[in-house]
């Protein structure tokens, strides 16, 4: 399937299929807002130049406000399809997905 451009925009989207390997106890910014650190795994098969290839990967995660509070809810194991963007982890080099909503998978 060809990439296609967006116009006059920069993309970063993400949609990942995960469970909840590890969730932080809700804590809240010095501006008073929920936020909560997460650890997602995901796994899959993709096809990647006429091959089938296994995919294992782990994620650091949070989530913010309402979204924050409704996933401090949801069980360790539990499996979600994750919506939202990529950021550097704290001024380092390991990325981290922003989670602006979630819904079961």
């Amino acid at each position: 399937m060809p990439l296609e451009r967006e116009r006059a925009a920069t993309v970063n989207v993400v949609r990942l299929s995960a469970r909840i390997e590890e969730s932080k106890p809700l804590r809240y910014t010095p501006a008073g807002l929920p936020a909560l650190d997460v650890w997602l795994a995901h796994q899959s098969t993709v096809e990647e130049s006429g091959a089938k290839r296994q995919v294992n990967a782990a994620l650091r995660a949070i989530a913010f406000g309402a979204v924050a509070e409704r996933l401090s809810t949801q069980a360790t194991g539990s499996e979600w399809l994750f919506q939202g963007f990529l950021v550097n982890w704290r001024r380092s080099k390991q990325v981290a997905l922003h989670i602006q909503d979630f819904q079961p998978n």
